[in-house]
């Protein structure tokens, strides 16, 4: 790992800011890493309200949504809502058909199979709104790219609102209305919402016709976290205001569905990585392992009961997620080290029985250990599919679209996206992939960076610095859990590792500078192998967390390692 630490803001800016707000300098550093420079952002930071989010009708296309909706309404149409089988689409089926549901009964849902209809939009999808008599599609979370399918669906006349938050293509579907921020022509101010945040703007629209606040629309929220969350979307702006506002639901008063599945989990309070590894994983894991419309069956069930009985089905599914995600992870790097491929600038790996909702996280789990941009593929129909995951600071997206001459479609992100190819192009297509990394990635995104905030000593680290943190959260992209960098330190004489194949690294330290002060407990994951870096008290510089750890309802404080290194 390289250690890169964080250039210093301006020093004025820094100290104006610190004078404002009554802090030390470096926690106004640390805001100013942040793009917060004045006292009002920072009361804007440290103070969500929804009062800051913006105006929906400021979203191209809003006005026209909303009519189109509404003409729906008064004239009785049965309305189709439809998402894709993630955490992000199925919580905005889940919102934006609940939501009508609370005033318009002919309303249902429509969630692709992600084995049968793959990713997105599908035909079979709008035949059965065709069958079923439905004239308004209402496409969350995919849709930007579907010009076939609207067109599809127009000759059948049936009407198309697309809500997406992907990249457009050169040109976009002949659909109704198109909420997507990323559209050239839509000046919205906020352009990082996920499929659900731009569900909520909907309702939040429609909601203005009903002389509904945005007080009103408050028990949506815990979705919208849920999303924001699993969809590693930007921590900023109005998705801020919008986990903010979440997370409050989520602890206090969330849905059955959500509490059902906290109720499994026995956790109190839960914060942002809670929703990302606890919650998300479990809502997913019905679209990877059966199909999604078990996860919007949970969200949307108001019977408590019901609800612990479809949450507990879904548990079943994420323990089989789990098994398939190590059994192929093994065999995907047993094929890396057998084909002689650890020193390529990319990992691409087929088998045809791989099970097609894990390859994802598959993908994920071989950057851990060779850290490039990836590609798991496994076969699906009379094709190839694959997920793709990348490294910090490089496009995989971008470079998915010079290869496009070998793929049947892609879409997504800078860091994930999928894909499908036929079989005859799966080899020309994985040397000029790995000829497009090799010609265009910096060679030091190929190590793993861990960025760091500040260095500071352990006496820095008072109960009011952790209070001041605490109002960091939620923490996410653009709003990282700051990290801190501390040399000279020694453990105690009472680290040992921890977990099954000692894999953990569990320390009590002190800083040789400030030795009469109290120890620090410290939790290294994944860093066992570095205990003998800590034995007989060698001194050692180590970049952390500050965290709390809440155990048989006691809350302590530790440092998070994540990563040491013998002191020069």
């Amino acid at each position: 790992m390289r250690w890169t630490l964080k250039p210093n803001p301006p020093e004025e800016t820094v100290k104006h800011l610190a004078k404002a707000l009554n802090v030390e300098d470096f926690v106004a550093t640390l805001l100013v890493q942040r793009g917060i420079t004045t006292f009002e952002e920072a009361r804007a930071f440290f103070r969500p309200s929804l009062d800051n989010l913006h105006d929906p009708f400021l979203m191209k296309d809003m006005d026209k949504a909303v009519s189109r909706i509404e003409t729906a309404i008064k004239n009785g149409e049965n309305i189709l809502v439809f998402g894709d089988y993630d955490v992000d689409g199925t919580t905005a089926v889940s919102l934006v058909s609940s939501y009508l549901k609370s005033f318009y009964p002919n309303v249902a849902t429509y969630i692709p199979d992600r084995y049968d209809e793959g990713y997105g939009v599908s035909f079979k999808g709008i035949d059965f709104a065709d069958d079923n008599e439905f004239t308004l599609i209402i496409a969350l979370d995919c849709g930007i790219k579907s010009i076939d399918h609207v067109n599809y669906a127009k000759a059948k006349n049936i009407d198309f609102i697309i809500c997406d938050h992907h990249r457009p293509g050169d040109s976009l579907p002949d659909a109704v209305a198109i909420l997507d921020p990323k559209r050239d022509d839509c000046t919205y101010p906020y352009d990082e919402l996920c499929g659900c945040g731009i569900g909520f703007k909907l309702i939040q629209a429609l909601g203005s016709n009903r002389e509904q606040s945005i007080t009103d629309l408050i028990p949506y929220l815990d979705l919208v976290a849920a999303a924001i969350a699993a969809d590693i979307v930007p921590m900023t702006g109005e998705n801020r205001v919008l986990a903010h506002f979440g997370l409050q639901v989520i602890n206090s008063d969330p849905r059955p569905g959500i509490k059902a599945i906290i109720h499994q989990i026995k956790k109190q309070t839960l914060d942002i990585t809670d929703v990302v590894f606890i919650i998300a994983p479990r809502i997913n894991a019905a679209g990877r392992i059966k199909h999604g419309n078990h996860a919007v069956e949970l969200l949307t069930e108001f019977d408590f009961e019901q609800a612990q009985q479809f949450a507990s089905e879904i548990e079943s599914y994420n323990v089989e997620r789990k098994d398939l995600d190590k059994l192929i992870t093994k065999e995907a790097l047993q094929q890396i080290e057998n084909k002689g491929e650890q020193e390529r600038f990319t990992s691409v790996v087929f088998q045809e029985d791989w099970h097609k909702g894990v390859i994802g996280i598959v993908a994920s789990r071989l950057i851990e250990t060779y850290y490039r941009p990836t590609l798991v593929f496994t076969k699906s129909g009379d094709k190839y599919a694959a997920s793709a995951r990348s490294v910090k600071g490089f496009d995989v997206y971008n470079a998915l679209e010079s290869c496009a001459e070998h793929l049947e479609q892609f879409g997504g992100h800078m860091y994930a996206a999928g894909m499908t190819l036929l079989p005859e192009k799966y080899q020309e297509f994985k040397d000029a992939f790995e000829k497009e990394v090799k010609n265009t990635i910096h060679p030091d995104l190929l190590i793993p960076e861990i960025a760091v905030d500040a260095e500071i000593n352990f006496t820095d680290i008072t109960p009011k610095l952790i209070r001041i943190l605490k109002q960091f959260e939620p923490f996410g992209p653009q709003n990282m859990t700051p990290i801190f960098l501390t040399e000279n330190i020694k453990d105690t004489g009472y680290g040992k590792t921890m977990g099954q194949e000692d894999d953990h690294l569990k320390l009590f330290v002190k800083q040789s500078r400030s030795l009469g002060t109290e120890g620090l407990a410290a939790i290294g994951f994944n860093l066992g192998n570095k205990i003998e870096l800590t034995a007989h008290q060698k001194p050692f510089q180590a970049v952390y967390c500050i965290d709390e750890n809440e155990w048989n309802g006691k809350v302590s404080l530790q440092l998070r390692l994540r990563d040491i290194k013998a002191q020069n």
